[in-house]
């Protein structure tokens, strides 16, 4: 990269820091400083000066997206407790506490599990190459650019648009769910009455920032984790025998009905559900462009997904194969929102203990609120992000002096507005639609983050250099971003044998596309961008990344030596600490 644009970037990035993330000189400042009250809220809506970026014309396209993306004026006023709360309770919701009914009715309780903990160990990997990218790019945008300079440009455009599509068409259908979920007390209840409540609050929380989304989801996560923790307790108790009805469980239902409901298809059909009920946990990476300090708190959050997928999934979905037999009939309601069919509420009712059922269908409508709260947080800044790289319309990169992406938010707010239909007759077929938009999102976008740090990882490589200058390396490393990259391929292949040959039933269109609707999205996107940029280049060089815009510490000698002494320091420790700092 030209020495002007190294030199433009060290100079954007200390601005950044003294201010906050938002490039303001000394008197836009003062100003600022000087407003109170009206005036003071009228000027926060101001766009942010981000400052002339004077790029040179003979970078590459992946190149100026680096440099754009890494000046980015998001506020950075995410704490360490909120991104703590993210990794551990963020994506606990629907998937978790709804989704495993129609896991457990379609694979039985070992298939529901062997999906859910391959999809885990996945996962873990992801995590764990979005962590190391995200600690040293903490750009905006994070794993929707890393693909446009790591990978392809194209490629990084499809996963863009196909990750903001996933949470546009998100929000109306979480505020729809939340809406049926109330309708657990009381079916007369008006939907659209509720969904009007339950819009205002989330449009309310986004338009407070980044510290809303933060502090909104910290409430959240909090309620959601001593839920399943709860139900982890008692879940325990009544399989060995306490609760009202008494008598023990144990593994009864494992051998009547069975362990397996439709052999390895059932296993297979579980893998997308699974996915889905982990979606979201990317969402700790995106949020470390507007961390104070990335370097100190990511670290602890992307270890942190071990012990939620391990004690959140794994041993509650255990407990729920153990307590509620597939063939319940309750399992097969129309809704994949209602709260009546989840297995949570289901092995409590089966007790006999009364009162929980619905404390626990609160928490899985605060679990929907969460997800239609993250919903706005992914899509806004998703847009920022693409409209920074020239991948979308300027308008859309507006962001204001409080580090709000404000006409981003705005538009998915507007999309959101969908969930209006619910009084139509059609509106089961719309949301149908709209799901299967979002169906498989989240697998192409694991898959590319995986690729991404695989082709980071070469690139040090070629360049000669290597993971001494990076302040925090994947626990598994580039062996585990190819395992990630293999169970989303496989994931990918798996449901297109099920979309082609349903389970249970014929082949037929309709299911293919409800099924399999994304892959064609991205395909049209990616060859989309090849045909207008006539760039049919379909990999960048590793020679040819650039590795070193978008980092916060630019001073690699200063760097490499606080990561030896930091190393030394832990070595020096006694052995339980090292232990704790490697899995916390």
């Amino acid at each position: 990269m030209p020495e002007k644009e190294l030199n433009y970037i060290r100079s954007a990035s200390s601005s950044t820091e003294k201010n906050g993330g938002v490039h303001i000189d000394a008197f836009e400042q003062q100003d600022s400083q000087q407003l109170t009250g009206w005036a003071k809220f009228k000027d926060g809506f101001k766009r942010a000066d981000a400052g002339e970026m004077g790029l040179d014309p003979n970078l590459s396209q992946a190149e100026k997206i680096a440099v754009m993306t890494a000046n980015s004026p998001l506020s950075r006023s995410l704490k360490n407790r909120h991104l703590q709360m993210i990794a551990i309770g963020g994506s606990i919701g629907t998937g978790l506490f709804v989704g495993s009914g129609s896991s457990l009715r379609t694979g039985g309780p070992a298939g529901m599990l062997i999906a859910y903990i391959l999809i885990g160990t996945m996962i873990y990997c992801t995590v764990q190459s979005l962590g190391e990218l995200a600690i040293t790019f903490p750009v905006s945008g994070a794993f929707v650019t890393y693909n446009s300079r790591f990978i392809d440009p194209s490629w990084g455009f499809a996963m863009a648009w196909n990750y903001a599509l996933q949470w546009i068409v998100v929000l109306p259908l979480e505020l729809v769910a939340a809406a049926i979920t109330c309708k657990y007390w009381n079916q007369d209840l008006n939907s659209a009455a509720l969904v009007v409540i339950f819009y205002v609050l989330i449009v309310a929380i986004n338009f407070f920032g980044v510290r809303g989304y933060g502090e909104a989801e910290f409430v959240f996560s909090i309620i959601k984790v001593l839920a399943v923790t709860g139900f982890i307790i008692l879940g325990i108790v009544l399989v060995c025998g306490g609760g009202p009805r008494g008598g023990y469980i144990g593994g009864a239902h494992w051998h009547n009905p069975g362990a397996f409901a439709n052999g390895f298809k059932g296993v297979c059909s579980v893998f997308v559900t699974a996915a889905f009920a982990f979606s979201g946990t990317e969402l700790v990476g995106l949020a470390a462009a507007e961390t104070a300090n990335p370097r100190k708190s990511l670290p602890k959050a992307t270890k942190q997904v071990f012990w939620r997928i391990t004690l959140f999934y794994v041993i509650s979905l255990t407990l729920i194969g153990l307590l509620v037999p597939y063939n319940d009939k309750r399992l097969f309601a129309s809704s994949s929102v209602d709260a009546s069919a989840s297995p949570f509420v289901l092995s409590i009712v089966n007790a006999g203990i009364k009162g929980l059922p619905s404390v626990m269908n609160v928490v899985i409508m605060i679990a929907v609120l969460s997800v239609g709260n993250s919903s706005v947080y992914g899509a806004s800044r998703t847009l920022a992000a693409l409209a920074a790289s020239n991948q979308a319309p300027k308008i859309l990169g507006y962001i204001d002096k409080q580090g709000r992406p404000l006409v981003g938010i705005i538009v998915q707010c507007v999309f959101g507005l969908l969930c209006f239909i619910t009084g139509s007759d059609k509106s089961g077929d719309v949301f149908n639609w709209l799901l299967a938009l979002s169906g498989l999102s989240s697998i192409f976008t694991w898959g590319s983050i995986n690729f991404a740090l695989i082709r980071f990882r070469r690139a040090l490589h070629v360049k000669g250099r290597d993971t001494s200058e990076i302040s925090w390396t994947s626990q598994v490393g580039v062996y585990g971003a190819f395992y990630g990259l293999g169970m989303n391929i496989i994931v990918l292949i798996a449901q297109f044998w099920i979309a082609v040959w349903p389970l249970g039933d014929k082949p037929n269109a309709e299911n293919f596309f409800m099924s399999y609707l994304s892959a064609p999205v991205v395909l049209v996107f990616y060859l989309g961008h090849k045909i207008v940029t006539k760039n049919w280049t379909f990999y960048i060089r590793a020679r040819d990344i650039d590795i070193d815009t978008g980092r916060r510490e630019l001073d690699l000698d200063l760097l490499k030596q606080e990561i030896a002494e930091e190393k030394e320091f832990l070595a020096s420790q006694p052995f339980y600490k090292r232990v704790w700092n490697f899995w916390c």
